[in-house]
């Protein structure tokens, strides 16, 4: 705690124990002044108390001192000592005063220190004890952590060998149900090859009288290969003949493609002839289009000189004489 703080603290302190304003404001002056070694001011005095109007620790204040230099001020009376001696004594004492209050400062301000050095010790001392607290009290919850730990694995463990135990027992009563299953498939096996057996006799029975029908079989499929062969040999010759006359038709045909191909090419150098006077006439019919082109805009321009030169020609005509006037000119 600072020194601030600790006054506030006694001021509160006071507050509780001094209700009146001017006795509070003294008391206040006297705890700074004799206590802190701190000399009050009005200012200082209304920051920490707060109560009443600003003249109040004027007031307050200007008691204090009154009132320190009546308590510090000696008086000598003996009715034999000379007055400058009295003075002179009253001085002299009231400097000793000073003195021993100015000492009693220092030691007060050096226990002062001193306390605070034992308390910030304390208090170092506290927050020591306070982390090695802390600390212990970690390491207890690391160990309850571990004991939590070790009682779930212990936990874990356990229900691992239940199951352990149950697949065990499980696993037993399946061996005995698969040796029950064993002697079950043994005694069927049995009567399978007993069912086999009978089966097999049959089965010879059966392939013999198979045999037989496949001797019938083959014998019936040899003539009828043979029937086959004899139509196949006759259906060569029928072949035979059908390709002859294939053939002939074949060089037919020959000879009338060779005459298409032929008359293929004969009309197709007419036809290219007959494109090619198409193309010379198209050409002709062109140009003499483009020459009548030529005479229709020739014959225009010849028109429209033709008009030019009439109009020229009646514009500079003399003028012919009235009917009146061959009438009279005939008269006479």
């Amino acid at each position: 705690m600072n020194t601030e703080s600790e006054i506030q603290a006694e001021i509160e302190s006071l507050k509780e124990r001094f209700t009146e304003t001017k006795a509070l404001y003294r008391e206040v002056c006297a705890l700074l002044f004799f206590r802190h070694g701190i000399t009050p001011t009005a200012s200082k005095l209304y920051q920490y108390v707060r109560k009443g109007s600003m003249s109040a620790p004027a007031e307050a204040l200007a008691r204090f001192w009154e009132e320190l230099r009546n308590k510090a001020r000696v008086q000598i009376d003996h009715p034999d000592l000379p007055e400058a001696l009295k003075l002179a004594a009253a001085d002299a004492v009231q400097t000793i005063w000073g003195q021993a209050t100015e000492l009693a400062r220092t030691e007060l301000a050096a226990l002062r220190v001193e306390a605070q050095a034992q308390t910030a010790k304390a208090l170092a001392d506290l927050e020591a004890e306070q982390d090695r607290a802390k600390a212990a009290e970690g390491l207890v919850q690391e160990m309850r952590g571990r004991l939590a730990e070790l009682e779930a694995q212990l936990q874990s463990s356990n229900a691992a060998h239940e199951s352990e135990r149950r697949a065990h027992a499980a696993t037993t009563a399946r061996t005995e149900a698969l040796q029950h299953q064993v002697g079950e498939l043994q005694a069927q096996q049995e009567r399978i090859r007993a069912d086999f057996s009978a089966e097999l006799d049959k089965g010879r029975t059966a392939i013999e009288a198979a045999n037989e029908r496949a001797a019938g079989a083959e014998r019936r499929a040899l003539r009828e290969i043979e029937q086959e062969r004899t139509e196949r040999a006759a259906a060569e010759k029928q072949l035979d003949g059908v390709r002859g006359r294939l053939m002939e038709t074949e060089r037919q045909s020959q000879s009338k493609a060779l005459e298409f191909a032929t008359a293929t090419t004969r009309m197709g150098a007419e036809l290219e002839a007959a494109r090619a006077l198409i193309q010379s006439l198209t050409a002709s019919l062109d140009a003499q289009t483009q020459q009548l082109q030529d005479a229709r805009q020739q014959s225009s321009q010849f028109k429209a000189e033709a008009d030019t030169l009439r109009s020229l020609v009646d514009q500079f005509k003399p003028a012919t004489p009235s009917k009146a006037a061959r009438a009279k000119r005939g008269n006479s």
